[in-house]
This record gives structure tokens, C-alpha cells and sequence, in this order.
């Protein structure tokens, strides 16, 4: 395992920023332990509580910009759906967020492959339209965003052991 270091200041400065910001904060450590970059080699020096938070992270960025079908598309599907983020999340007592995330994973198992291919741009923005069934989890996503934002960061804050180190300095 990495470690991964979070001087104690920039926590503290971070949550009174805003929700938003805490999480920020903890996922530039992660990504700092790491090198930067997320990829196959690194991934197994994160702990399973590390690599949810960096995908909630990108969870939230995809489906802010463009939603689930953007998500797929852009080839984060696997990495959301394949991978334990949602059994995670309800032990984190996100339970809802976990069943949107599970409904959109019955939706990439039927969808995935024809969203995921290379398109023009005019194709992409056809996606849309072609695929509709994403529009009600778009909309819960962008609906409970900041409760859901809220309550991950405050998960992080009173459990910071299981995501980074603090530190006294920098």
C-alpha cells in the first residue's frame, strides 16, 4: 500500500472551504501517492475505501458535464460498474447513491459497448438521444448531488485514517 499524506492544516482549511473542497483536497493526496496517475499498476496500492473516493470523484465530474452517458463514453464505465464502488458505498451508508449506481450498471451491462465506441463529435452528442434511458439517473445524480457530496465528505473527515495520513507540516 501507498501511503498517502495529508498535512493536517490543509484538512482543516479544506473543510471549512466547503464540502467540495474536503474532497478535493483528500483525492490530490491520493493522487499524489500515486504518482499523479490512476492506472492498472498503481491501483492496487490505493485500499478499497481510496479508490471509491477517486471514483465518486470521477462519478461526479462525468455526470456534472454530461452525465452516465458521457461516463461511459469517456471509458469509466468499467471502472464504476466493475468494481466494488457501489458495495462500498453502502458501507459507507450511502444507500441511495449505491441503487442509482446500480441501475445505471444494469444500464451499461445492456448499453456499454454501443456508448463506449469511437464516434465524431456529431455522433457523441447523438448519444443522447439515442440512449434516453440515462435521463431519470442523470437527474437524481444532479438532484441529490450536493446531499450526496455532503455526506461522502463528512465520511471522509471522520474517517481520514482509512483514506490518508495527516501530517503535523508539509
Amino acid at each position: 500500500m501507498k501511503e498517502v499524506t495529508l498535512p493536517e492544516i490543509k484538512l482543516k482549511q479544506s473543510v471549512e472551504q466547503g464540502f467540495d473542497e474536503t474532497i478535493n483536497v483528500v483525492v490530490d493526496a491520493i493522487y499524489k501517492a500515486v504518482g499523479g496517475e490512476l492506472n492498472g499498476e498503481n491501483m492496487s496500492a490505493l485500499n478499497a475505501n481510496q479508490m471509491t473516493l477517486l471514483a465518486y470523484k470521477i462519478l461526479h465530474e462525468e455526470v456534472m458535464d454530461g452525465g452516465f452517458v458521457q461516463l461511459i463514453h469517456n471509458g469509466y464505465g468499467p471502472f464504476i460498474f466493475k468494481n466494488p464502488f457501489e458495495k462500498v458505498l453502502k458501507t459507507w451508508g450511502m444507500v441511495d447513491l449505491a441503487k442509482l449506481v446500480s441501475k445505471c450498471h444494469k444500464l451499461f451491462n445492456k448499453y456499454g459497448r454501443e456508448i463506449e465506441k469511437d464516434c465524431t463529435d456529431e455522433e457523441f452528442m447523438a448519444l443522447f438521444e439515442q440512449f434516453p434511458a440515462f435521463d431519470d439517473e442523470d437527474d437524481e445524480f444532479v438532484e441529490n448531488e450536493e446531499k450526496w457530496t455532503e455526506e461522502i465528505a463528512k465520511y471522509v473527515v471522520e474517517h481520514i485514517e482509512q483514506f490518508a495520513k495527516t501530517i503535523k507540516d508539509e
